[in-house]
């Protein structure tokens, strides 16, 4: 039983990823955005969570990993897209065609080039290469809650077509860039090794306490960053070893 157990419990938690993402990607089409936002917040706790067990209990396998970068997809992938497909119907389009709003699901093509490059890249073992697919939906699932806080400053740009347009870009760019991306998996207690993340989750902490929801935009910022600094200045290497997710 315990075996079993063992052998099922990531599954299952990857499943209910799977399952939060659906119904955020409903939501996101009934126009309840901030509620879709919330579906995919929650779908990257299970997505921690999943990871987390297959590691504490030992538990990997091929179907995980696979199942693993399905669930994310639909979370991570065709579920932001459909929120920024809204917030370009949301945005003032006088004179440009509606054709630009389609350019919101590039979003889960290259998270699923993203994805796949994952899946057997041995590189990524412990750090990844390129934007991991749930911090992109995370900074897009921010936009919605921005706005119906009623954020005067924001929403003009949020809002705007062909700001929307560059940040698709833009982020698309970054899931299949090869540029060394830190994960949040402390594999030991050494601070010097893990100084990058602490120094992460402290300015993320200070930055949401003050500024809520308004401060993700700016704690991928620092999240990019700091990679960058990590690997291409402290040329601090990459890891190699078993994984299952992302």
């Amino acid at each position: 039983m315990k075996n079993r157990l063992k052998k099922h419990l990531p599954n299952a938690i990857t499943c209910a990823n799977l399952f939060s993402g659906c119904v955020g990607i409903v939501l996101a089409f009934k126009g309840e955005l901030i509620a879709a936002a919330y579906a995919i917040f929650l779908s990257a706790i299970f997505d921690f969570f999943d990871g987390l067990a297959s590691r504490v209990l030992k538990s990997f396998s091929g179907i995980g990993k696979d199942l693993d970068s399905l669930a994310d997809m639909v979370s991570f992938g065709v579920l932001p897209a459909v929120i920024m497909y809204q917030l370009f119907l949301q945005a003032h389009q006088i004179e440009i065609s509606s054709w630009l709003n389609f350019i919101a699901f590039l979003i889960p093509v290259f998270s699923a080039l993203r994805l796949a490059k994952f899946n057997v890249d041995t590189r990524q073992a412990e750090n990844f290469i390129g934007m991991p697919t749930p911090a992109n939906a995370i900074l897009i699932a921010s936009f919605p809650i921005i706005i119906g806080h009623n954020n005067r400053y924001y929403t003009p740009y949020l809002l705007n077509p062909y700001v929307l347009s560059c940040f698709v870009v833009i982020m698309c760019s970054l899931l299949v860039v090869e540029v060394p991306m830190m994960s949040l998996k402390f594999k030991n207690k050494d601070f010097n090794k893990n100084i990058y993340r602490y120094l992460l989750l402290l300015f993320s902490a200070i930055l949401i306490l003050f500024f809520k929801f308004a401060a993700v935009p700016v704690v991928i910022f620092i999240y990019i960053i700091l990679s960058i600094i990590q690997f291409k200045f402290a040329n601090e290497p990459l890891m190699s070893s078993p994984h299952k997710d992302e």
